[in-house]
């Protein structure tokens, strides 16, 4: 007999409006420690701001939000602020710092909401370099990197305080398909060495199948299905085949 993992995080009947439009509509999702969940979905379609709650950084107007337990909206400033320095975020264009030489901006997190001392900084900001294979560009400005290093940057930041969790925004966007494929495969090997739980939010099936231990795809506001990949590509859902086939849905031919 198996037994039930317990999610990490979890989303219950999860609601949220801007400006009169329901962006989320009753969002149910659970995401399994130790596994790269992505979710998928059409652009504009609310991936973001789902990613968001997560971090506590929009609270739904319906609804609860669990991490690791804790219900988002019982806790104070200060414990969301301690509870997302266990959150490792890598957004969708980097946001590096351009007046910050690369050793500055992986080294931001601990100088922030740290008290280590420089040689011990400069030493884990060497690791995390290394890890994501950019040693000895520590003194290089963002503005000399190339797209695929800059991701590789901002990925060695959001490592850099041992998260339990990584989130990630769109993280291959922008880039070429060789590139794409690095730093679907440097997620993958980071996940699986660290054995850190990982959500993406992507509209890449590509980066999606590579990945994926489960596949929730988010449909109008709601999670319409959350399965393994190959479920998911068998899935008998017209909103998943159209989105698999690169088709418009019913709701946007009708808008246009």
């Amino acid at each position: 007999m198996t037994t039930a993992v317990a999610a990490i995080i979890q989303l219950i009947d999860v609601h949220k409006s801007f400006n009169g439009l329901e962006v989320l509509r009753g969002v149910r999702l659970a995401i399994t420690p130790g596994e790269i969940t992505v979710i998928l979905g059409r652009s504009g379609g609310g991936k973001s701001v789902l990613l968001k709650h997560l971090l506590g950084l929009m609270s739904p107007d319906r609804g609860q939000v669990q991490v690791m337990g804790q219900d988002l909206a019982n806790l104070s400033e200060k414990q969301l602020f301690t509870l997302r320095q266990r959150f490792g975020y890598l957004f969708q264009h980097g946001a590096l710092f351009d007046s910050l030489t690369v050793g500055e901006n992986v080294a931001f997190p601990l100088t922030e909401h740290t008290d280590w001392h420089r040689a011990r900084i400069q030493a884990a900001v060497r690791e995390k370099l290394y890890q994501v294979g950019l040693s000895g560009i520590l003194d290089k400005m963002p503005g000399d990197l190339s797209g695929g290093m800059r991701k590789r940057v901002a990925l060695a930041r959001a490592l850099v305080l041992e998260p339990e969790i990584l989130l990630f925004d769109e993280p291959t966007t922008g880039l070429d398909p060789i590139m794409t494929t690095t730093i679907g495969e440097l997620i993958a090997a980071t996940v699986r060495r660290l054995k850190v739980t990982a959500v993406i939010i992507s509209h890449d099936l590509g980066l999606a199948f590579s990945l994926a231990d489960s596949i929730a795809f988010l449909h109008q506001g709601q999670i319409i299905s959350h399965t393994d990949p190959q479920s998911f590509r068998q899935s008998r859902l017209e909103p998943v085949q159209q989105f698999l086939q690169g088709q418009p849905d019913r709701l946007e031919t009708a808008e246009v």
